[in-house]
């Protein structure tokens, strides 16, 4: 139901799943599984893998840090979008990337929950897309010391609040990994 026309094809987005983002995140090694999960069940569906980097001076592009964690390999063929802000889609050739495959449904999961993927999803709705929020597929660290709720409560909100997000002509979803639907 996306805005967008003629883009009936649906891609799956994986943030940031880089090894100086995700150490020490909450629930780590559960949510690159399922992640890896939904990799493969896109690579058997023959659905387009987007996957997203950030840059930037904590984490320098082709660094150790900046690397994707080893248990998600990207194949060469697999879109690989740079970025340096939270949103995917700011300053970065993604919106290109996705008009070229004809998507304009979006599958996402990642880092961090409270940042880049928050970002991510509201960019993308706001530009037309309908987005699926993966609720078991997406994480972030602890930053309760700086004020912000546990990390369990950061994600468990966004799953809540985006279940019930709204606007004309697009459709906002969460999905645990195991109910992802590629084709619907």
């Amino acid at each position: 139901m996306t805005t967008l026309s003629d883009r009936p094809n649906t891609a799956l987005l994986v943030i940031d799943v880089q090894n100086g983002v995700v150490t020490g995140t909450h629930e780590r090694d559960a949510v690159v599984a399922n992640i890896g999960t939904l990799v493969e069940k896109a690579r058997e569906e023959e659905v387009p893998i987007v996957w997203v980097a950030h840059n930037s001076e904590n984490l320098p592009k082709d660094s150790a840090d900046w690397q994707y964690v080893p248990e998600l390999p990207r194949r060469e063929s697999e879109a690989l979008v740079h970025k340096t802000y939270a949103d995917s889609f700011e300053d970065t050739d993604l919106e290109q990337v996705l008009a070229a495959a004809g998507i304009g449904r979006l599958i996402v999961t990642g880092a961090q929950t409270d940042e880049c993927i928050r970002s991510t999803i509201h960019g993308a709705f706001v530009r037309g897309y309908d987005v699926t929020l993966v609720g078991d597929a997406h994480t972030t660290e602890d930053q309760s010391e700086w004020g912000a709720p546990p990390p369990d409560k950061v994600i468990a909100h966004t799953n809540l609040y985006w279940q019930y997000h709204t606007a004309p002509g697009r459709t906002a979803a969460v999905a645990e990994t195991k109910n992802v639907d590629f084709k619907s």
